[in-house]
């Protein structure tokens, strides 16, 4: 069963009916240890970072993610669930994060384009879990902050005005800024891969 993280901040239902629509059982779990039982587990998130950490912790799953990704359970975050996943954020200020991964979001430099980054945009991808090496999908995004990239976890990037890290994979857990969801046939095909997973390799 996948577990869809419910801590009052994400795109909940878009994600179960994704899953749902490729014949995987996803339910929203807003209880540590219903969120337990769960074989892989999706962190969603939009909003602001300092608040939906402040959440996460109120409601006990930031332990069920770090539990997760510690005991090798195949673990994905979207959008701000991929932001939170960081050691540090600069939105707003300074704010601390999961740790899963090295490095701070920060806002994206502006270059004449309009912020919040929405719309669709195209991939240059690694080979990892989501897609094939030097496939470019097409999918969509809604952000004005961007993780950094790191060449040891870094599987997709981005340009938009600047190169940013689109999407990271270390062992267990991956995470994308963009919305598979909402990413139509290529999207739907990353939640499929990541169902299928067993959460190591490629």
């Amino acid at each position: 069963m996948i577990g869809i993280i419910d801590y009052g901040m994400g795109n909940l239902r878009s994600v179960q009916k994704a899953f749902a629509y490729l014949g995987f059982d996803a339910e929203i779990l807003g209880s540590p240890q219903d969120s337990r039982k769960a074989d892989h587990l999706v962190l969603p998130g939009v909003g602001a970072f300092r608040d939906a950490m402040d959440r996460l912790k109120k409601t006990g799953m930031d332990q069920v993610v770090l539990e997760a990704a510690e005991q090798g359970k195949p673990v994905l975050g979207i959008c701000l669930g991929m932001q939170m996943m960081f050691e540090w954020s600069e939105e707003n200020g300074h704010w601390k994060g999961l740790g899963l991964f090295p490095g701070t979001i920060c806002r994206l430099e502006n270059h004449g384009l309009k912020i919040p980054h929405m719309g669709w945009n195209t991939l240059d991808t690694r080979k990892s879990i989501l897609y094939e090496e030097g496939t470019h999908p097409y999918v969509y995004f809604v952000h004005s902050y961007c993780a950094p990239e790191i060449s040891e976890y870094t599987i997709a990037s981005c340009s938009y005005g600047q190169t940013f890290t689109a999407s990271v994979q270390r062992g267990n857990i991956c995470a994308t800024q963009f919305h598979p969801e909402k990413s139509g046939r290529e999207g739907l095909n990353m939640l499929r891969r990541f169902a299928l997973w067993e959460g190591s390799g490629c």
